[in-house]
């Protein structure tokens, strides 16, 4: 049976990477009669926790004699669940999701990070999810180049301070000239929240979480952040800064592996391969697919070796770089 703690687009998937079925049926065998807990290190509610529960869903389904119970874990900007997974037994019982923008808090070797991303047992990714810059309905702002040059800055929300979400509106602020004042401690779908009572104006985050919200009339898309939609300017076309460039193409690379699942470091091969098969099974199953569709979420998913291989490109940054993401962690202390 299926559990969960604190609360309940069209899919292209890209399944690369194949496990041994072999090997796979024999990490299956340690599985059955098992709890697999899998971690969202962000409230109910929100992309995060909808792709979560969704993916844990499913690869119980083809984990056979499992339950996989969902739990989470809010705090510190994602890094307190990513710090719970990293340092969990690596049984193969312990796994999750989190925000991949942690990159950047290993990249300035943040004291608070206990993780090593390109050490740990990566299993898949469920999207690819660009990020956006979204407004509230009352911010009184009509488009991206009006916002850009405006008088005051508005207020942006995020996740704790030194989260993934923070660390890149601050660079965007920093390099790319965003007129914003961030706000932080937004968890979930608490920043909807605020936006809708006024508490701020506006954010940067996965499109995907916004569809709905935009929809509904409480706020407006201004500009999208890598992918490769039509329908929204690219913030990259806007500047003619090399550093601001650089910053913008960073932040769009962290889109294309988004939803992620991983476990800690040191899963026993099998085991491993047996998560990967059942998380390669899970979404490309038809019932996942259509219920991420309902939902609005994206599937553009990849598995194993492929993310770790994705992961490991995003570690690899230019020392320019590595000192901006710095500066902007320094500055939100």
């Amino acid at each position: 049976m299926f559990r969960a703690i604190l609360g309940p687009a069209a899919a292209g998937l890209l399944i690369t990477a194949a496990c041994s079925p072999a090997l796979a049926d024999s990490g299956a065998d340690f599985f059955k009669g098992k709890t697999v807990n899998y971690i969202v290190a962000t409230g109910p509610g929100g992309g995060f926790d909808s792709y979560g529960r969704l993916v844990a869903e499913y690869m119980q389904k083809y984990l056979p004699g499992t339950t996989f119970v969902v739990q989470n874990m809010p705090g510190a900007g994602h890094m307190l669940g990513a710090n719970y997974i990293a340092g969990s037994k690596p049984d193969g019982l312990t796994i999750g999701t989190f925000n991949t923008g942690l990159v950047y808090s290993q990249l300035a070797g943040v004291s608070g990070a206990r993780f090593d991303l390109g050490k740990m047992s990566w299993i898949g990714k469920a999207a690819s999810d660009p990020r956006a810059i979204i407004v509230s309905k009352d911010s009184g702002i009509t488009d991206i180049k009006s916002f850009m040059t405006g008088s005051s800055k508005v207020k942006f929300a995020a996740a704790g301070v030194g989260s993934g979400s923070y660390v890149e509106t601050l660079m965007l602020a920093q390099a790319a000239g965003l007129p914003v004042d961030i706000v932080s401690g937004y968890n979930g779908n608490e920043d909807e929240l605020a936006m809708m009572r006024g508490e701020i104006q506006g954010v940067v985050a996965f499109r995907s979480s916004y569809e709905d919200f935009v929809k509904e009339g409480r706020g407006k898309f201004i500009a999208q952040i890598g992918g490769s939609s039509k329908d929204l300017p690219q913030l990259a076309d806007l500047t003619t800064s090399e550093q601001a460039k650089q910053v913008i193409a960073l932040i769009a690379s962290q889109g294309t592996i988004a939803r992620l699942t991983v476990g800690p470091e040191g899963i026993p091969e099998d085991r491993l391969a047996a998560l990967r098969d059942a998380y390669k099974k899970a979404v490309a199953d038809p019932e996942f697919v259509a219920k991420a569709n309902k939902m609005g979420l994206p599937v553009d998913a990849m598995v194993g070796d492929d993310v770790s291989n994705a992961i490991k490109a995003a570690l690899n940054q230019s020392p320019d770089t590595v000192a901006l993401i710095k500066q902007s962690l320094s500055k939100s202390q």
